[in-house]
């Protein structure tokens, strides 16, 4: 192996760690969390997220998330996900006026994970439901061919 070659080969081993797919943590993701709720653990319940559990393309996902209850208590409804290179994926701020509880909005998702749905009422609390989804063709991921 000639000197040359041996240093194309070492310059092509860098570009693959560096070109290699974004993806957050779980423990990244509990952070994003905690950073929404100031801390406080949300309790499971009052919250729906509606997406797929099979998710053919996962370039734009649909999903909602509505919260039980009178929708004058509600007072945000964030979105994370897991192995996402961004795990907060959406945080929407509604009014006491806001005539529901309910958001849809379509998402983009990396690979199979976890995702969670947190809503901040009016008295302080959070509530919140997760889901576990399977991508077939994922999608965020860096250095992809076109």
């Amino acid at each position: 192996m000639k000197r040359r070659d041996a240093l194309a080969a070492g310059a092509g081993l860098a570009m693959l760690a560096l070109v290699r797919p974004a993806s957050a943590t779980p423990a990244e993701m509990t952070a994003a969390i905690n950073t929404f709720s100031g801390g406080a653990k949300p309790q499971a319940g009052k919250v729906n997220f509606d997406i797929a559990q099979l998710i053919d393309n996962g370039n734009a996902v649909p999903v909602t998330v509505s919260v039980q209850g009178p929708a004058e208590n509600v007072r945000a409804i964030a979105i994370f996900t897991e192995r996402n290179p961004q795990t907060e994926v959406a945080v929407f701020t509604l009014s006491p006026h806001s005539a529901k509880a309910e958001v849809s909005t379509r998402i983009r998702l990396a690979t199979s994970q976890r995702l969670m749905a947190v809503a901040r009422m009016a008295d302080g609390s959070y509530w919140s439901h997760q889901v576990e989804v399977i991508v077939a063709l994922a999608a965020c991921v860096e250095g992809e061919a076109p």
